[in-house]
């Protein structure tokens, strides 16, 4: 066996891996004659080998189906139907059919069509089967294999739609009545396992649960009028009206094994509640609930809510997995308290008259036993129910009238008081409780500081789980405080804790409390800055090696440590304004840095480049340490990191403006040249998307804006790979950013510039296809191009730089073109600018009085609830431009609207050399070197001008003066502040 078993899975990973090449150019692993052979032979193995092997001979199956049906397995189908004929081979055609069935339930409508065809050839039988089967008296356990495979293909059969076979009313019937009838019947009681993590997943116990996983499904997904189209609106009245109720009693009368003390698995409990959660909004389904809802309430769904033997012995044998469990979002899916938490929730919100009124007496009574009680007698798990219960209850409670102005009250006399209780799950249940409730309004701020002291006591708690829900409820409370001076007496303490628990559980929320705090107090985090960022790095690094001890897909420890270095970017950021501290700061972040900037770090390389721009942009200087990773990001850059360019650009940029120096001397890495090496690569790439290459006219940008003078002889190269782009580029944005980069060269040096444009023999195409795009507007007469300020600017300085050019370069035709161009976009980059500022200032008045809409929490309580249902009403209810030489020449006009806005929003906060060069005041001052130089010349340049841009011109100049007193005045305040 341990020979066939070792067969079986190399079996199974060599289909995995030859049987369909991933890259449909690769040429075939296997040879078609071996494929047929497999074909022809792999299904007769279903039944005849052992349940160990044939889940390894099952993942094969479901590789060559997915791999081959139906065009290069037709026969397939047929073997199915064939084999469901035969009594010894039922079981194999069911589980191959499963296989089958489940590789279209999650495809798309058009996707499905084979499926539908299955659906015909063998759901008459499938059905047949189905009903000799839990017809069956005294079934034996294999009865349940077999049936469980049918709940299974029907599952994956009706998953997203339900196949049209099945509309027929009395077809659907059928199947609907052996599922209410597999509902109704009780599990078997003979042959049930004894330990619970075996007998759930027992036979009988598979069938209950897909069961109920199919009905809720119809019911959530086809049986809810408000979510139908109009098609489907007659069998979702039909289902409500034969079905959902039959349903919704079977399930409140297995909830009955709960106060019974009788088994059901988690599981099953969860299902049932969905669906009675789903049925609150529904006023037929709530009248049945109501005579027995006190029933429900208080005997099945609490008891779910209290702590249990389960619960402690996970606290007591594993507290790290009773964490990691209490914090992880799939075991919700599966968790019976998670389900009554919901519905308690739903209840309250949609059906809270009466019910949330009662709730509370009945948790407020629990409060008032547990005080009465004496120690030892203490009903201490149902009070970690009732606390939970107002936990859940929090954002109704705060809302409601009269609990709102009671809840501070119950805090101190129910909550606080666990804090020093003497039992770990009920600290630990006051720590959540109290954090659910930080942001209320304290009318006494020494109960805000009582529960912040308690809560950092928590964090010292013998009891892991105590020390967690301690630092989620921190969290909480740092986001509510008003005052800082409420916390800073602890802060120190606080910080130590919070590392202590770092050492001890890999998890990411613990890491985001930390980001919270650190955001909130900002530059008075300073003194702790360093030793923050070295526990976070240690932490960072044995979330690593955690993750990589473990494969598994859900992994925590990749998880923490994305938030490890988020949390370090936080601290760059709060300690911004202090330099110094980010050269202590270097070394403990240095090796993280080279380490994931290599393909080790794909995971975090987001995260990674974030630190590496704080670093590269608040450090006093960029030390060569620091230079090192440069030869890294490059690397990563031509192999693999391409969809991280836009990331990549900003610390490159860091380096190029505030590393200038370094930047142009150094030869040994030569920065200029990889850097031409990474951008002519990508730039001249045939199969690069625009989008993706958006970033390289940008750093070119950067090059010429910040080495002004210093890198001559590569602007004919960069003016190469432009012009080569630009003359197939489709998307308008990066065309803009292209022209730009000609736009930048020109103000670069805008000699060397046109005479390499002419050497190139693209000058006039390149001008004409400029000026098209920048005539070309919407029928709004908004502007196609150049949409952001910053497009606006750079255009204006390289269009300004071609006017102070001396005649011999510059025809007069030229240069009035030139002239009236540039006015133009001066005037539309000037209204920008003030239309920006306008907005700028009402979003600030808007924020100054800014209210959070509540959430809209209307009951559907009513005087009609208990009337008719009303569950039928109503659902929930340009400018032609001419055609340029520049078109012919391979250069295509900018498309108008195949690219949204978002493209062209002002990167904020992004600095630029030309960030101190005024526009306007370079327009004239360029003007009136061109009157000084060649007064003739001028002279005739104004000759040419109408009225309209002689007023243009006029404008212009005179908001030329405006802005150098603002300028001097904004220099004066500058100086004032120091």
């Amino acid at each position: 066996m341990a020979v066939r078993q070792v067969a079986s899975i190399h079996f199974k990973n060599f289909i995995a891996k030859n049987w369909s090449p991933n890259d449909p150019d690769e040429s075939p692993k296997v040879l078609e004659s071996d494929k047929a052979m497999v074909r022809e032979n792999i299904l007769g193995f279903i039944v005849q080998v052992p349940p160990l092997l044939r889940a390894q001979l099952g993942e094969s199956i479901k590789t060559i189906i997915h791999s081959d049906y139906p065009e290069q397995w037709p026969s397939l189908l047929h073997w199915v139907t064939h084999n469901l004929e035969l009594q010894n081979q039922i079981f194999g055609a069911l589980y191959v059919l499963r296989v089958l069935a489940r590789k279209y339930e999650f495809k798309s409508e058009d996707e499905r069509i084979p499926l539908y065809h299955i659906v015909e050839e063998t759901f008459p039988r499938l059905l047949s089967i189905f009903s000799k089967l839990v017809q069956i008296v005294n079934p034996p356990i294999e009865v349940a294999d077999l049936i469980k495979l049918i709940c299974k293909i029907f599952w994956s059969s009706i998953y997203l739609e339900i196949p049209k076979q099945l509309f027929d009313p009395n077809v659907f019937n059928a199947w609907m009545v052996l599922f209410i009838n597999l509902l109704e019947r009780p599990v078997p009681v003979e042959g049930q396992p004894i330990d619970p993590e075996i007998r759930k997943s027992w036979g009988w116990w598979k069938v209950k649960k897909w069961t109920i996983h199919i009905l809720n499904r119809l019911y959530t997904r086809f049986g809810d009028l408000k979510l139908q189209k109009l098609e489907s609106k007659a069998f979702a009245q039909m289902f409500q009206k034969t079905y959902a109720g039959k349903i919704l009693a079977c399930h409140m009368q297995l909830l009955n094994a709960i106060r019974t003390g009788d088994y059901l698995p988690d599981r099953v409990i969860n299902l049932v509640l969905q669906y009675l959660t789903n049925s609150v909004t529904k006023n037929s389904m709530y009248q049945m609930m109501q005579p027995q809802i006190d029933i429900l309430l208080f005997e099945i769904i609490f008891p779910l809510m209290c702590f249990n033997d389960k619960d402690q012995n996970l606290w007591d044998e594993d507290p790290h997995e009773y964490v990691r469990k209490g914090y992880d979002i799939i075991e919700d899916l599966y968790s019976p308290r998670t389900a009554a938490m919901d519905f308690v929730s739903e209840l309250v919100r949609k059906r809270g008259k009466n019910n949330l009124q009662k709730f509370i007496h009945f948790v407020v009574d629990i409060f008032r036993r547990y005080d009465e009680a004496p120690a030892d007698l203490k009903p201490y798990r149902q009070k970690d129910g009732a606390l939970l219960a107002i936990g859940t209850l929090c954002d109704k409670l705060k809302q409601t009238d009269p609990y709102k102005s009671e809840l501070e009250r119950m805090l101190v006399q129910h909550v606080f008081p666990e804090f020093s209780s003497r039992v770990g799950h009920l600290r630990a249940k006051a720590a959540w409780v109290a954090g659910q409730y930080a942001h209320i309004n304290f009318s006494d701020p020494n109960n805000f500081r009582q529960a912040m002291h308690c809560i950092v006591s928590g964090m010292r708690d013998p009891d892991l789980p105590v020390r967690v829900d301690s630092v989620f409820a921190l969290r909480s409370f740092v986001e509510a405080c008003k005052d800082l001076d409420e916390i800073r007496p602890i802060l120190p303490q606080l910080l130590d804790e919070f590392f202590k628990l770092m050492n001890e559980v890999e998890n990411e929320d613990l890491v985001f409390t930390l980001e919270t705090i650190v955001d909130k107090f900002g530059e008075e985090m300073a003194p702790y800055a360093l030793g923050l960022c070295q526990n976070l790095a240690a932490a960072f690094w044995r979330c690593m090696a955690s993750s990589e001890a473990d494969d598994e897909a859900d992994d925590s420890g990749a998880l923490a440590a994305v938030g490890c270095l988020r949390a370090i970017s936080t601290i760059l950021e709060s300690i911004s304004s202090l330099p110094h501290l980010f050269i202590q700061i270097e070394p403990t972040l240095l090796p993280i840095m080279r380490r994931m900037l290599t393909s080790d770090g794909q995971d975090v390389y987001e995260e990674v480049l974030e630190i590496v721009s704080y670093m590269t942009f608040f450090s006093p200087t960029i030390s060569l340490d620091m230079w090192s990773l440069w030869p890294l990001m490059m690397e990563a850059l031509n192999d693999w990191a391409i969809d991280f360019f836009e990331n990549i650009l900003v610390p490159l940029d860091n380096y190029i403006s505030r590393g200038t120096d370094h930047f142009l001397a150094c030869k040994d890495p030569d920065y200029q040249q990889s850097l031409w090496n990474a951008l002519q690569s990508i730039m001249m790439d045939e199969n690069m998307e625009d989008s993706d290459i958006e970033p390289a006219p940008k750093l070119i940008e950067v090059l010429f804006q910040n080495c002004k003078g210093n890198v001559d002889p590569w602007v004919e190269h960069y003016l190469r790979i432009t012009i080569e782009r630009l003359r197939r580029t489709q998307k308008p944005y990066l065309k803009c950013l292209l022209v730009q980069v000609i736009a930048n060269a020109l103000y670069y040096n805008p000699l060397l510039t046109l005479e390499t444009l002419n050497k190139l023999g693209v000058a006039a195409d390149i001008f004409n296809h400029w000026f098209a795009m920048l005539q070309q507007v919407k029928k709004s007469g908004a502007r196609v191009n150049f949409k952001r300020e910053h497009d606006k600017k750079v255009c204006c300085l390289g269009l300004t730089s071609l006017i102070g050019l001396p005649a011999d370069k510059i025809p007069a035709e030229a240069l009035d073109r030139i002239f009236k161009a540039t006015l133009e976009l001066l005037v539309a980059y000037k209204n920008q600018v003030a239309e920006n500022k306008k907005q700028n200032e009402e979003d600030a008045d808007d924020m100054d009085g800014f209210d959070a809409d509540e959430e809209d929490d209307e009951e559907v309580d009513s005087d009609k609830e208990m009337g008719l249902d009303d569950e039928d009403g109503d659902e929930v209810s340009s400018l032609e431009l001419q055609k340029l030489a520049a078109e012919a020449r391979g250069f295509q006009p900018a498309d108008s609207d195949d690219d949204s806005d978002d493209d062209f929003s002002d990167d904020e906060e992004l600095q630029s050399p030309i960030d101190e060069v005024d526009p306007f005041i370079f327009f004239v001052e360029t003007v009136q070197g061109l009157q000084a130089s060649d007064p003739a010349r001028f002279q005739n340049l104004m000759q040419t001008l109408d009225f309209r841009y002689q007023a243009l011109a006029s404008g212009i100049a005179q908001h030329a003066e405006e802005r150098k007193v603002e300028i001097e005045k904004e220099k004066l305040e500058k100086a004032n502040a120091q």
